[in-house]
């Protein structure tokens, strides 16, 4: 048996016992047309039924700071926060670069898909310093992450602001993303860990 990750976050915290591990990190596909504008001067906000799954979702997280930054919220259940609903999957990418950055309130969980694809669409990332993210996020160069929601504030405060600095920060995330979520990268890792797997099987 192998169990695969897709983070290192997830190898570190999960107790696999003696299961051998591998990780391979998220490979994603946006449409060519989906290219950062940041047009809105707001955030936007992806995470499905978060008025149903609270904390670890960042629920508290989000609504502080909406008191203050005009954030849009898409997904499942996102018309029950006064949100805009669901947008198709296919549609998404386009529609997310139309803002001005993304904005992830979660907690606890990894990297979720919505990041990667909304950085490759060239969108600069706003979150919380924690999980997978820290990784993935650098300040000043590709979006900002923290652990102090006031601070999370000024970074979002000064992207509004400063379109010119936010359209840095685009260029960034787009080819850093192209780098580490390639789908190229992705199919190619996952043909390298099943070939060595088999092999090792059949040499059992």
């Amino acid at each position: 048996m192998l169990l695969v990750h897709v983070t290192g976050f997830n190898r570190l915290m999960w107790d696999s016992n003696r299961t051998p591990t591998e990780v391979i990190e998220h490979g994603v596909m946006v449409p060519d047309t989906a290219r950062y504008s940041g047009e809105q001067p707001k955030g936007i906000v992806v995470v499905n039924n978060i008025h149903k799954r609270g904390r670890r979702l960042g629920l508290d997280v989000f609504e502080k700071i909406r008191e203050q930054i005009p954030l849009d919220l898409v997904g499942m259940g996102a018309a029950e926060l006064g949100g805009l609903g669901e947008v198709p999957h296919d549609e998404l990418p386009a529609f997310m670069a139309r803002y001005r950055f993304f904005f992830n309130p979660i907690r606890y969980t990894s990297l979720g898909l919505s990041v990667c694809e909304a950085m490759m669409t060239g969108l600069p990332i706003v979150g919380l310093a924690t999980t997978e993210m820290v990784t993935a996020v650098e300040n000043g160069k590709t979006g900002y992450v923290e652990t102090d929601i006031d601070k999370l504030i000024e970074r979002m405060r000064r992207l509004i602001d400063d379109h010119a600095h936010a359209r840095e920060l685009s260029v960034n995330a787009r080819d850093y993303a192209n780098q580490r979520f390639g789908i190229t990268r992705f199919a190619g890792d996952w043909h390298r860990v099943v070939t060595r797997f088999m092999e090792k099987a059949r040499g059992a």
